[in-house]
C-alpha cells in the first residue's frame, strides 16, 4: 500500500464510517499527509510506529510554521486520531494513541449580533449580489442561519424536497443527527423568493442552494459574501455566518428558553457545549451594568 492509498482509506473511513463533516473530512486528511509526507510513511506500520516524541517534533516544526494554539491542538486530535486508525488496521491489540497533551485554550465567548444586524446583514448581502437570484439565495441562507440556527454545512446541506418549508424543518447536522428546527415566516418567504428566481432546477435530490454555475454552493462563497457586507455596514470582523448561529442561541437564551430546549435547537451532543450561552448573557449582563451604573 502506498501513501496515496493509505490517504484514501483514512478519508473513506472519516466520510462514510464516522460520518464527520466535510470540513472535519478535508482538516484531518489534510493533517494525515503532512504527517506521511515529513516521515515518509508509506504504510499502516509506519503510522501506527508514531510515538508521542514524533508528534511533538512534528507540531513544533508546525508551529515554526506559525501555526497558532487552537490550529495546534485541533491538528494534534486529527493526527491522534489518524494514529489510532493505523494501528487498527496494523492489527495492534492496543490501538490508543501516543499521550500527548495539546496547548491549553482560552475558551472564548461567541459574539452574537444584534438582531437588527442580523437582518441588515441579510438585506445588504442581497444588495450587494451580481444578480438579483444571488441576492435572494444569499438572504435566504442568511436568515436560515440566524432564525433557526443553523450550521453553514446544514443550511447548505437542504435539497430541493426542502424548497418549500413550514413552520419547522428537518436538518441533517452533526455526525448524520437529524433534528427540527422552526422556520421564522421572514425566512419562509425568503426561501420561496429564492426558489421562484433560481434559474437551476430544484429536484428533490439536488442540492437547494446553487452557485452561479448550476453546482451546490460553497461555504467559501457565503463567507465572502458576508464579510462584504460587514465591512460595508461597519460591523466588526466577528460578524461572521457562525456568529449568526451563536445570535440565535443567545437571543432565545435572553427571551427565557431553557439549556436543554436550546441544545435540542442547535442540535449539540452534549448540554456542556449549550452552557457557553449562559456565559454569554451574564457578559452582556456586566457589560450593561458597567455602562449604566455611576460607579461601576
Amino acid at each position: 500500500m502506498n501513501r496515496a492509498a493509505l490517504i484514501e482509506a483514512w478519508r473513506a473511513h472519516l466520510a462514510d464510517n464516522r460520518r464527520r463533516s466535510p470540513h472535519t473530512v478535508r482538516a484531518y486528511v489534510a493533517a494525515a499527509q503532512r504527517l506521511c509526507i515529513a516521515n515518509a510513511h508509506e504504510s499502516w506500520l509506519a503510522v501506527a510506529r508514531t510515538e508521542a516524541h514524533d508528534l511533538r517534533a512534528h507540531l513544533a516544526a508546525r508551529r515554526a510554521e506559525g501555526l497558532g494554539n487552537a490550529s495546534t491542538a485541533r491538528e494534534l486530535s486529527a493526527l491522534k486520531a489518524f494514529i489510532t486508525f493505523a494501528r487498527q488496521q496494523s492489527g495492534d491489540p492496543d490501538p490508543a494513541p501516543p499521550r500527548l497533551h495539546g496547548p491549553r485554550l482560552k475558551k472564548g465567548l461567541p459574539r452574537p449580533v444584534t438582531p437588527d444586524e442580523a437582518v441588515n446583514l441579510a438585506e445588504m448581502i442581497a444588495t450587494n449580489a451580481a444578480a438579483d437570484w444571488i441576492g435572494a439565495r444569499d438572504r435566504a441562507v442568511l436568515l436560515l442561519l440566524y432564525g433557526s440556527g443553523l450550521r453553514i454545512a446544514e443550511a447548505l446541506g437542504l435539497t430541493g424536497r426542502d424548497a418549500v418549508p413550514g413552520e419547522v424543518l428537518q436538518v441533517t447536522g452533526k455526525g448524520g443527527k437529524q433534528r427540527m428546527v422552526p422556520v421564522l415566516p421572514i425566512t419562509r418567504a425568503a426561501v420561496a423568493e429564492y426558489v421562484r428566481l433560481c434559474p437551476w432546477p430544484l429536484s428533490a435530490k439536488d442540492p437547494l442552494f446553487r452557485g452561479a454555475k448550476g453546482g451546490a454552493l460553497s461555504p467559501g462563497m457565503v463567507q465572502r459574501a458576508m464579510a462584504q457586507a460587514r465591512r460595508a455596514l461597519g460591523l466588526p470582523y466577528t460578524a461572521t455566518p457562525h456568529a449568526l448561529r451563536h445570535s440565535f442561541a443567545t437571543h432565545l437564551l435572553n427571551a427565557g428558553a431553557d439549556l436543554r430546549s436550546l441544545q435540542e435547537l442547535l442540535g449539540h451532543a452534549s448540554l456542556g457545549s449549550t452552557q457557553i450561552y449562559t456565559r454569554v448573557d451574564a457578559a452582556s449582563l456586566l457589560e450593561n451594568y458597567r455602562k449604566a451604573h455611576p460607579r461601576a
